[in-house]
Formats: structure tokens, C-alpha cells, sequence
């Protein structure tokens, strides 16, 4: 490279020292206030006209250095007079000025270049921005006076003196950034004498070149060494120390089983063999604390241990779930405050595998985002708590998936979890909200899940879940002073059969027998008892009994029954949408439209109000049908019938069958559900007005006992009704025994399996009781 080509190159570099300074000062939100500068320091000493050189125009672009005014030429005969030395200016204190000495230096000998390379050319024509001049009258004119511009900056002051402020006709960088690639500092103004004119005028004139050669040379050479740089920048880490998730993570290659140096498709799906377990199971118990039971409810993934305190007498309940560490619980709620941004699909249009994969398919973007690399076993267990608390019901999400637990009590902030097992009873768990924001939010969620709406203007809601499950809940401290509460009523996945109640001891297989015969020949009854004594699943299991081809309309407040017939119309009970009450649909409102739909049977699910009346008025007139309410006794029953709200006549009492009297008790320490009383409702005695009654069977608690009274008026009338003999009767009751035993023995318990049986028996009884004789005895005479 010639000479005269050498400082061209340093002219390029520093430009782009000058942009690198200008973007590193954009960055900076609030430079401090310094002193003004002295003017002729530094950059500015240098902006202006150099012996004919506009330095203006040389700053917009290096390129058009050539566009700028003509130097005159000397006279003939003369030596042409030295360029002036720029003068050394003293040495300032760096502050604002964002360019060093050696920058400034390097900056005059590439100027002084120029003006020595452009002694040997010829003249530039001056291009105007104003009125283009045409090609075949290009002439170089002299330049015009320039016109000062009365423009402010939003750094000059409010009232410009020209021969005093070098700055007065100065603008600022971004008006000047539109027409050049350079940025300079803030702080650098310029006289601009050749924007005068108006930029809306702006022509070029494609196909002439106006640039001297050494220019052409430079951008030839200069061009592809500045592209091979671009594409060798490597983007660095921003210096400084970052703020949260990424600050903890930045520049670590590994935190715990973080990886930033794999990609995300090299992770192995998770194997419990080769990875090892996901939660700890070693148990350590303190002095008087032994494990009674461990059983999986959601495996791998979650466990219950049952343990007792000899000093306490106490048992516990404690979930087990996958542990995250510090690491990973800092990565799960960045995931989750990333996933709530990104998630723009409802879960109610997908399955939920369908929604687990989308969780997973967007947690797995955001982990590639953060160019982290999770092991298998730390990505198994941030996802499984993702899709707890987003899929699932969170803290309590482990209990809904045990099926011994039949409630769940929530009473409140900083009070532990409390649940009623069947084995254990009521029993203390190791979970407990401790955030208030938290508890609302899922108290809310739990809500809207069930389509319903909860405030703190109406705190208090009842309501149905997705799974079935009753709950009861409250919202802040409006009416519970400890906070948000909720109590969830868990509604089997797999209803309660004959089988089991005859498994579980709480009607004897004659009972269930002789309640069999009675559904079927079309007898009302009324299932009553305490609160949890199991009105509703006795409900529910004897209505497996109806025949399969009958038309079923329930009513009830919240869903609880389940069926499988096919010809059943479950109804249930809506609130109003307003504080007017509009749009109610009540008990009442179902009923009334239940005996339009011409049912042969109904079920409500509790009778509580005005709907009684209707209710018995449809027993009168032939609908079969079977509720349940609140009451210990047929006398409580009787006084509840009769008495507001309910308000039945006494007359119209014996249109009801049986009433079956349900109730908790205790044998041997452990708490029971036992069919307290089967009684039948036969007659008003017209001479005192009381009901006339007959007591079928009754259970005695001293020997855990369900007795048959020997005499049955309902199946007197089925033995006149079918035209049995006694004998009959007898033989069809043994028969239908027989066969709950066996399912019983055999474990048919699934209310699918009982229902094809009770299928089976009713159009062919003969060929199922001979097969059930036949297994059910040879298994007797091989025990």
C-alpha cells in the first residue's frame, strides 16, 4: 500500500473507535454534570475548514471528502504556501471527552493526508442537495455563503450568541445521524453550514463517480477486511454483575446438575432404574416415632408415610414428593414466571396429556433459552412440580390421588393440613400454606376450575370439582379469621357397589338382598343419617339395582352419583348471575321439570326445602324415587318431613316405602359405617295419626350385628304381586345372597363388573346362580 493509502486505513479505525465511544455513552441512563469544556480542546479544535477541506462533510462520511470546496490555487510562479500546523492544545483532565490524545493525533495526520493527496487531483464538482446540476454542465463554482442556521439543541442554551457560543449553529448528533453512518458523543456539536439547504431536495446522480482513485483503492481494500471482522465478532457476556435467576447462573459452566454447555436434546428421558429415584423413601424416625405404613398414590413421583408417636399417641400423615435443590428451585420459578407469559391455550381444550406435553414442550424452549443442559433426574422433578401446580391441585395435589383419604380440611393460614383416612381417621399431614397470596390464589383457582365465582363480596362457595369431589370453601378473612379455607369432600373414582358395602360390613348380603328385591319391584325410600355416615354412597349403590333399561333422572346440588345406565339424565342444581337472584335454578325448578321427562325413576340427591312436597306428590302418582337428607332416626325423619321449610302433609307420608337409617359408631377403637335401621312405612293409623311402621332389620353394636326381624310386608306384597309361594320367596332371597357373596369372594367390585353381573342375572338368573353355586361352594369344600 502507497504512502498516501496509510492513514486512510487509520481514519477508518478511528471512526469506529469514535462509534464504539458514542454507543458506550448511550448506555450510560444519567452522566454526571461536569464543567463546560474548553472549546478548543480535544475533537473540536478540529471541526471546521482546513485549508479548504470541510471537515463536516469529512465527518458524515470519509468517502465524500472530495465533495467539500476547492482550495485555491497559488498563483503561477509561486511555491504553494505549507499547510498551517494544527496547533497542540493543552492536556485536559479526561471527563465527559470520550477520546484520547493519541485518537486525536492519529486524527490530524490522516486530515493533513488528505489535503496532501488532493494537491494532485484535479477539482471535485460540488454536488448540491439543493437544485442537482446537470451532467453536461457539471462546473465548479464557487461556493456560496453559507447562511446561518437559527436551529437549538437540546444541549445550547436559550439564547445564542454566534461569536460567542461556537456552538449557537451547532445541531445535535441525531438530527446529523440521518445523514452519515458515524455517531458521535453526545457532546460534540458542529457548524453546518452545508445543511442549509433543504433535505426533501436530496438527489444523487447514479452512474457518476466523483471520488478521487485513492479512494476507490481504499474502499476495494478497506471493504472486505471490515466484513471479515463483522463475521468474526463474537457477542460477549455484558460486564457487570446480573441480577437474579441469571446473575446466580451466569458464567458458571455447572450448578449441581446444570449443564450450560449441552443442548437440551441430549438429555435421556427418565428411567427410575438407571437414573435412581426421584424421592428420597429413608426414613430416620426420632425416639417414639415408628412407621406404621408407606405406600405409593402417585409413583415415581409421590408417596404417603403413615408413622406414630408412642409419647403422643398420634398418628401422622406425610407426603413425599421429589426434592428440589436450592439451584433447581431457582430454575422451577423462573420456568414458571416465563411459562406464565408464553401460555396462551386453555387447558379445558385438551386432554391433559395433551396439556402435559405443552408444558413440557414450552419448559423445555425456555431451559434451551438459558442454555442450561438438565440431567434427567433434576428435569424429571422440576416438571413433575410444573405440572402440579399447573395441571394438578398443588400443595394438596398428592392427597387427591390417595384413595383412602375421603377429606381434606384446609383451615386456614400457618395451620397444617388435615385429613380423614379410612384407616386412620383424622389425621395431621406435614403441609401447611404459609402465604397468604398463595392460599387465596388457589382458593380462587379451585373456583374458577368448577366454573364458579368467588370474591370478597361473596366469600363463601360451594361447589363441585373436576374430578367430583364436593368442596366448601371460604376467601380471606372476611368470614374465617384465619384466612382462606377449603374442605374437599373426595368423590371416588370408582363408586361405592353392594360389594363393597357388604365387604366393609355395613349391611349383612340378606339386607342387600332384600333391598335388591325392592328397588326392582319399584319401592320408594329415603336414605337418612348424621353428616359423613354414607347417605349418598348407599344411595348410590343401591342404585345399582334398577333395572337396566329404566329411564333415571337425579337432581342433586352438587355431582356425586354415578351410574351406568345408559338411560340417565343426571341434572344439577345453578346459581344465579346476579345479586337479583336471576337465572336461579333450584331443587325445585329440577324437579318440576324431571316429572315432564316422564322418569320411571329418580334420585335427589338431599331433600332440604320446598322440593319435598313435590317430591312426594311424585311418589303419589307412581315415580319411584330415592333421597337422601339429614336425620338419626324415622322419627327425626318424620319431624323434618312435616316442619318448615320442608312442609309435608302427614297424609301424604305413606306414599314413601323404606326409610334406611345410616350412622357412625365405633368397635374396637376403630370408627365404623354400619345401616343402623331398615324400616318400611306401612299406613297412617286413622285413629291417632300416626304412621304404622314395621322395623326389617336393625344392627346391634354389641356383636357388630345385622339381624333380620323375620317379617316384611314389602315382600309380601312382591309374593302376591309375582304369585310366589313363601318358599319361593325364600329360594329367590338365597339365591340373590348367594351370588353378593360371591362377588364379594371373587372381588367384583368395580361398579362396571357388578353392573354387567346384576345384567346377567336379570335375563337369565337361572344360568348365573347355577355358575355361581358351582365356584362359590367348590372354593367352600376346598377351604
Amino acid at each position: 500500500m502507497s504512502e498516501k493509502q496509510r492513514p486512510y486505513r487509520g481514519l477508518h479505525d478511528i471512526l469506529e473507535r469514535m462509534k464504539g465511544s458514542e454507543n458506550k455513552k448511550e448506555k450510560q441512563r444519567d452522566p454526571p454534570k461536569t464543567e463546560k469544556k474548553d472549546e478548543t480542546s480535544g475533537l473540536r479544535s478540529l471541526i471546521g475548514k482546513k485549508d479548504g477541506l470541510d471537515l463536516s462533510a469529512l465527518v458524515r462520511d470519509p468517502r465524500n471528502y472530495g465533495l467539500g470546496e476547492e482550495k485555491p490555487a497559488a498563483p503561477p510562479g509561486t511555491e504553494e504556501p505549507a499547510d498551517t500546523p494544527i496547533a497542540e492544545t493543552p492536556h485536559h483532565e479526561p471527563q465527559d471527552e470520550e477520546f484520547d490524545d493519541q485518537a486525536i493525533r492519529e486524527l490530524k495526520s490522516a486530515v493533513d493526508a488528505i489535503l496532501s493527496a488532493r494537491e494532485d487531483e484535479a477539482p471535485a464538482p460540488t454536488l448540491s442537495m439543493e437544485e442537482e446540476t446537470p451532467l453536461e454542465e457539471e462546473a465548479v463554482s464557487p461556493a456560496p455563503e453559507a447562511v446561518p442556521v437559527s436551529r437549538k439543541s437540546r444541549w445550547s442554551s436559550e439564547v445564542g450568541n454566534p461569536e460567542e457560543e461556537p456552538g449557537a449553529d451547532i445541531t445535535d448528533v441525531d438530527d446529523l445521524s440521518v445523514y452519515s453512518d458515524l455517531i458521535l458523543p453526545k457532546a460534540a456539536t458542529f457548524d453546518i453550514e452545508e445543511f442549509t439547504l433543504q433535505r426533501p431536495n436530496h438527489r444523487e446522480t447514479l452512474g457518476v463517480n466523483n471520488l478521487p482513485p485513492e479512494i476507490d483503492v481504499l474502499w476495494a481494500d478497506t471493504v472486505p477486511t471490515i466484513a471479515e471482522e463483522a463475521r468474526n465478532v463474537v457477542i460477549g457476556r455484558e460486564k457487570g454483575e446480573k441480577s437474579g435467576f441469571l446473575g446466580k447462573i451466569g458464567g458458571i459452566g455447572k450448578i449441581g446438575a446444570f449443564d450450560r454447555t449441552q443442548h437440551k436434546s441430549s438429555v435421556e428421558e427418565y428411567d427410575p432404574a438407571v437414573h435412581g429415584p426421584l424421592v428420597d423413601l429413608t426414613f430416620t424416625p426420632p425416639a417414639g416415632v415408628e412407621e406404621v405404613e408407606l405406600y405409593p398414590v402417585n409413583e415415581p413421583f409421590a408417596y404417603v408415610r403413615i408413622s406414630y408417636d408412642s409419647t403422643s399417641h398420634e398418628y401422622s400423615y406425610e407426603v413425599l414428593e421429589p426434592a428440589l435443590t436450592a439451584a433447581e428451585n431457582e430454575l422451577f420459578g423462573e420456568i414458571k414466571d416465563r411459562l406464565f407469559e408464553r401460555l396462551d391455550v386453555s387447558t379445558k381444550d385438551l386432554s391433559r396429556e395433551g396439556a402435559r406435553q405443552i408444558l413440557r414442550d414450552l419448559s423445555d424452549e425456555i431451559v434451551a433459552d438459558y442454555g442450561i443442559h438438565l440431567s434427567s433426574l433434576s428435569r424429571e422433578k422440576i416438571y413433575y412440580t410444573i405440572e402440579r401446580d399447573f395441571l394438578g391441585n398443588g400443595l394438596i395435589d398428592a392427597i387427591m390421588h390417595d384413595k383412602y383419604i375421603e377429606d381434606i380440611s384446609c383451615d386456614g393460614l400457618d395451620n397444617p393440613v388435615f385429613v380423614f383416612h379410612s384407616g386412620y381417621e383424622s389425621i395431621k399431614t406435614n403441609l401447611m400454606y404459609t402465604n397468604a397470596v398463595e392460599l387465596d390464589s388457589f382458593v380462587t383457582k379451585l373456583a374458577q376450575r368448577a366454573g364458579k365465582y368467588i370474591s370478597i363480596a361473596d366469600p363463601i362457595l360451594d361447589a363441585t370439582m373436576s374430578d367430583g369431589s364436593r368442596i366448601q370453601m371460604t376467601l380471606g378473612k372476611e368470614v374465617t379469621a384465619h384466612g382462606s379455607t377449603f374442605t374437599i369432600r373426595k368423590f371416588k373414582d370408582e363408586p361405592i357397589t353392594p360389594t363393597d358395602l357388604i365387604g366393609w360390613g355395613t349391611f349383612s348380603p340378606l339386607s342387600v338382598a332384600f333391598l335388591w328385591l325392592a328397588v326392582e319391584a319399584g319401592n320408594s325410600a329415603i336414605f337418612a343419617g348424621g353428616t359423613a355416615s354414607g347417605k349418598t354412597t348407599a344411595l348410590n349403590a343401591i342404585s345399582l339395582f334398577i333395572p337396566p333399561q329404566a329411564k333415571i333422572v337425579s337432581l342433586e346440588d352438587t355431582r356425586e352419583l354415578k351410574l351406568p345406565h345408559a338411560n340417565w339424565i343426571p341434572s344439577v342444581t345453578r346459581e344465579s348471575f346476579d345479586t337479583e337472584g336471576k337465572g336461579t335454578i333450584d331443587m325445585y325448578e329440577l324437579l318440576r321439570a324431571a316429572l315432564r321427562q316422564r322418569p320411571e325413576y329418580m334420585c335427589v340427591g338431599e331433600v332440604r326445602g320446598a322440593e319435598a312436597q313435590t317430591l312426594f306428590q311424585a311418589m303419589s302418582t307412581g315415580h319411584v324415587t330415592y333421597a337422601t337428607m339429614h336425620a338419626d332416626s324415622v322419627a327425626s325423619v318424620v319431624h323434618r318431613l312435616e316442619n318448615p321449610p320442608l312442609d309435608v302433609p302427614r297424609n301424604m307420608l305413606n306414599a314413601l316405602n323404606l326409610v334406611c337409617i345410616q350412622a357412625q359408631a365405633r368397635i374396637g377403637g376403630q370408627r365404623i359405617r354400619r345401616n343402623k335401621q331398615i324400616i318400611e312405612i306401612l299406613d297412617i293409623d286413622p285413629r291417632t295419626n300416626e304412621l304404622i311402621t314395621n322395623e326389617v332389620f336393625s344392627w346391634h353394636q354389641a356383636t357388630d350385628e345385622i339381624r333380620y326381624s323375620g317379617k316384611s310386608y314389602i315382600l309380601e306384597t312382591i309374593m302376591e304381586t309375582k304369585g310366589w309361594s313363601e318358599a319361593r320367596m325364600r329360594e329367590e332371597l338365597k339365591r340373590r345372597q348367594e351370588m353378593l357373596e360371591w362377588m364379594r369372594v371373587k372381588n367384583i367390585r368395580h361398579y362396571k363388573d357388578v353392573s354387567k353381573m346384576l345384567i346377567s342375572y336379570f335375563r337369565d338368573a337361572d344360568a348365573v346362580i347355577g355358575l355361581v353355586r358351582e365356584e362359590l361352594y367348590r372354593e367352600a369344600d376346598q377351604q
